[in-house]
């Protein structure tokens, strides 16, 4: 069975998708960018607001699925530009620091609202 995942604390989907589907034990994410969910806008010009602000939505989707980053098992960054991975991976290591979920990072051409920086994750939670 499964159950779409929606939180006014995180950006809200603006097209025919969900910000999260729970199938049975399991999460999928959408890209979470770093709009703020209260005012619509990019967080920020700079990779460092933006990377905190992309993490701090997926956190939130998270919590309206009575997870949390420790249920993390895969994530997938995809960076405008490469030069910031470790800015990137820097802010990233604030919100996933032991046991942490397989990666990938991919340099992608664009992202929406030209954005610099877009987190997916897939979780699971072993417990009801």
């Amino acid at each position: 069975m499964k159950h779409v995942v929606a939180t006014s604390k995180a950006p809200a989907a603006i097209g025919p998708y969900s910000q999260a589907l729970l199938a049975g034990n399991w999460l999928f994410s959408s890209g979470q960018i770093p709009l703020d969910p209260e005012t619509g806008k990019i967080a920020g010009p700079d990779i460092e607001t933006q990377t905190d602000r992309a993490l701090k939505n997926l956190g939130a989707v998270l919590e309206a699925a009575g997870m949390s980053f420790d249920d993390v098992v895969k994530t997938t960054v995809f960076v405008s530009n490469m030069n910031n991975f470790a800015t990137v991976n820097g802010i990233y290591g604030r919100f996933f620091s032991h046991d942490c979920p397989a990666r990938s990072c991919v340099e992608v051409s664009r992202l929406p609202k030209d954005c610099l920086v877009e987190i997916e994750a897939i979780a699971y939670r072993d417990r009801p």
